[in-house]
């Protein structure tokens, strides 16, 4: 990959760490579309805890990971809710990004190699005809592996 890529690629994880980290502490408390069609019906609290009323929120029960070490946007362990939030997107990020790049690693395009067991650069010298995509490719894919 080409210097030009890496610094992209840096830059774009940079700014979703800082996003992760530090923006995400600024979002909305309130509940978003579905919980709060969920909860019509229902009287609630300022806490947000059903107090009368009938409503499809009232069958909800935690999930099976409640107990995981990143539920509820936050890391368990941690009590400043800022820093715990942050390191919680930032976990996240970084997470995501593991498991993209690893799968990009996986499925990177590799050269072909020749089963006969000839070099197919050997001997050949000939020059691909202006406008032949495909011998076009094969003459840059060569000097991209020369340099």
């Amino acid at each position: 990959m080409k210097n030009r890529s890496w610094a992209f690629l840096a830059g774009g994880l940079l700014v979703a760490l800082l996003l992760a980290g530090v923006v995400s502490n600024y979002a909305s408390s309130h509940p978003d579309g579905l919980d709060s069609s969920l909860l019509k019906g229902c009287t609630v609290d300022a806490d947000d805890n059903i107090v009368g009323g009938s409503c499809p929120a009232q069958q909800a029960r935690d999930h099976e990971l409640a107990d995981s070490p990143l539920a509820d946007y936050g890391v368990r362990g941690v009590r400043n809710s800022f820093v715990s939030t942050g390191l919680s997107g930032v976990l996240g990020v970084l997470v995501t990004f593991a498991i993209g790049a690893g799968g990009f690693w996986l499925l990177r395009r590799r050269g072909t190699t020749p089963t006969d067991g000839t070099n197919p650069t050997d001997g050949d010298t000939t020059t691909p005809a202006d406008g032949d995509p495909a011998t076009s490719d094969d003459v840059r894919r060569r000097a991209d592996a020369a340099s």
